[in-house]
Formats: C-alpha cells, sequence, structure tokens
C-alpha cells in the first residue's frame, strides 16, 4: 500500500467502481485481451485465486494457478530464478506468500509487474476492496472512522496505509503484546500529516468502537498460527465484536470482515449475520478491486 499517493489509491478506487458497474450494465471491456497472469500459491486461498482468476477472464485475458508443489520452487529453485522466467512467459504475477521478503525478491528480480496477493505483513489486495466496499455504501472516506478489532496482523497493516492515504480515522485496537508492526505505523502517521488522516493504537476496544463508521476484524489465528491457538482465544477473550461493543458504533455502522470467519470467536453470528454487515458485498469488491489493479498494472505493460 505504501506504493500508492492518495491521489493513485483514489483512481484505483474509482477505476474499480467503473469497470463493476459497466460489467453490471453488460458491457465486456476486453483491455486485457492475450495478457497471462502468473499467479502463484504457496499459501491456500479461495477468494484471491478465484477472484484473480475470474477477473483476468472478465478481461480478456487468462491466468495460471502454479502451486509451491507445482512448480520448480517447491524444490528450491531460487525465487529470483522462478521470477526472471515466469517473465519470459507471463504478463503480470501475483504472489500469496509466507514472508513478504519472498514478494520482494520476485518483484525485485521480475521483469513484469508483480502483486502481493497476500504475505505476512501485509494484505493490500483485501484492503482496496474494503475501501471500494466502503466508498459505495457511505459516499466517502475521508473523515469516516474505522475501528479494527483484534490482531495487529497483515490486515491490520493494509487498512492502517490504506485509510492514512484516504483522510479516515483507523483506531486499531489490540491486546499488549499484539500491536501492529511499528515501522507500518510509523509510515501510516508519516502518510497522515499530509491528507488529514488519524492513526491511533489502543488497547481498549470499546474506546476504538466509539463513533466508528466501520468496525472491522479478522480471525484471532491465522493460517500457520494453529500452535498457538489456545493461547491465542484466551488474549483476545475480550476482543470480540458483539452486541455490547458494537453499541459503542454509529447507529449506521458497517461491520467488515475479510473472511473466513469464526463465529463465536472474534465476532458474533448476531453482528456478522445482522444487516449492518456488509462482509459478502466485501469479498465480492475484491473482484472489482483487483481488476482495477490488473488494467492499471498490465494493460500497457510490454
Amino acid at each position: 500500500m505504501r506504493e500508492l499517493t492518495p491521489g493513485q489509491l483514489a483512481d484505483l478506487l474509482d477505476l474499480a467502481g467503473e469497470l463493476k458497474a459497466r460489467r453490471q450494465a453488460g458491457y465486456s471491456d476486453l483491455p486485457l485481451k492475450g495478457k497471462v497472469l502468473g499467479m502463484i500459491f504457496e499459501k491456500n486461498s479461495t477468494r484471491t485465486r478465484v477472484s484473480f482468476e475470474t477477473g483476468m477472464l472478465q478481461l480478456g485475458g487468462s491466468a495460471i494457478f502454479l502451486s509451491g508443489q507445482d512448480t520448480q520452487l517447491g524444490r528450491g529453485e531460487p525465487i529470483s530464478d522462478t521470477a526472471q522466467v515466469l517473465s519470459e512467459y507471463v504478463d503480470g504475477l501475483m504472489i500469496r506468500t509466507h514472508e513478504h521478503k519472498r514478494a520482494q525478491a520476485l518483484a525485485e528480480n521480475a521483469s513484469v509487474p508483480v502483486i502481493n496477493g497476500l504475505t505476512d505483513l501485509e494484505h493490500p489486495c483485501q484492503a482496496l476492496a474494503d475501501l471500494l466496499t466502503i466508498k459505495e455504501i457511505k459516499g466517502e472516506l475521508n473523515g469516516l472512522k474505522l475501528a479494527y478489532i483484534g490482531d495487529g496482523n497483515n490486515v491490520a497493516h493494509s487498512l492502517l496505509i490504506a485509510g492514512a492515504l484516504a483522510g479516515m480515522q483507523v483506531s486499531c485496537a489490540v491486546p499488549p503484546g499484539y500491536e501492529p508492526n511499528k515501522e507500518v505505523v510509523e509510515a501510516a502517521r508519516k502518510i497522515a500529516q499530509g491528507t488529514g488522516a488519524q492513526v491511533d493504537i489502543l488497547n481498549d476496544p470499546l474506546e476504538a468502537a466509539k463513533n466508528a463508521d466501520v468496525i472491522y476484524c479478522d480471525v484471532w489465528t491465522s493460517m500457520g498460527q494453529e500452535l498457538e491457538n489456545e493461547k491465542r482465544l484466551k488474549d483476545f477473550a475480550a476482543y470480540q465484536v458483539n452486541e455490547k461493543l458494537a453499541a459503542y458504533a454509529k447507529q449506521d455502522y458497517l461491520f467488515m470482515h475479510c473472511l473466513p470467519a469464526h463465529r463465536g470467536e472474534e465476532v458474533t453470528a448476531s453482528i456478522i449475520d445482522s444487516e449492518h454487515s456488509v462482509v459478502i458485498k466485501q469479498a465480492g469488491n475484491r473482484l472489482h478491486a483487483q481488476k482495477a489493479l490488473l488494467v492499471d498494472l498490465m494493460a500497457t505493460a510490454r
């Protein structure tokens, strides 16, 4: 997210909205006709794979799924070699992996655009879809308050940067010891100085939720953290998004979750299945936000 300026973020969201509206009106836009996206998955996914693959097809291109076990990466080939070789075949790459440095290494060695589909540091495509969803419903982003409740993880990191770029107030409430990456927080606050945004890192979830336009949470135990599950269930017990917490938000608040969700843990069924919940629309907007990103990066490449 830090590679975008506030203007570039706004342009991407406008393009996503335009592509979505044209698709719903029955138009077929094919700016990526003949283009191929290589999708490297070292971490399982439902939404990321289907939305990117569908997006490429709708834009006139195609996508190739590459799991770690299907490529020489699974046998120890350096990612630098893989990046250079795949650049000879495809027009863009998307990687969903664990360590952020692997995505960086892919980008540094590829001669085609590289998209971060998720790393342990950030989930920027999710944040694009999140802001698109909020903008569609609320009509604007600037000045809105987003309360993120839970783990200071990759989703939180991208929301902090994206919210700062959009001029929002992002209040992130986390248990002690689970704070977001300090460098990311500093970067978000630096951006906020130029956009009028506000970035708060708190330990009190009720304070974060106070007067919030949006309440957002993620699972307490992410993929790869299963051995920490019992400890995390205890540490996050006071951070559940429930009726008590939601009562502190504005009456017309939106509830958001990047999914998959664990009802009864990070959020109660009464919240995620309520009229305030926009989680399905949010998931659907992954397709449209990513289509805008694909067009922006690949339409004129090569």
